[in-house]
């Protein structure tokens, strides 16, 4: 209740939900639900924890560096976060 109210306080809305809320961990299931879209049911059944290890490392480092996104001009978020800081002016350093 108090972290509810403090978040209310400061004007911000939780990311959690209560019990049975449609939003409570929906980022983490739609991420788990692609995992097991793409991996699981394409190069499965793994056999032991470390295969599912490895399998998700690769799975993570394609989809967070190397997959071309839509909403990115279908650029990888790392060519597209190159691009992007390539074209901000230098930033000063702090003066101390």
């Amino acid at each position: 209740m108090k972290f509810t109210e403090s978040l209310a306080i400061h004007g911000l809305s939780a990311s959690i939900g209560s019990v049975g809320n449609a939003y409570d961990n929906a980022l983490a299931e739609s991420i788990i639900g692609l995992f097991k879209t793409w991996v699981v049911k394409r190069h499965g059944p793994f056999t032991t924890l470390t295969e599912v290890e490895f399998a998700l490392m690769e799975w993570c480092d394609w989809y967070n560096k190397t997959r071309l996104h839509s909403h990115l001009d279908y650029l990888s978020p790392a060519e597209y976060e190159s691009t992007y800081y390539a074209q901000q002016p230098p930033r000063r350093p702090a003066l101390i």
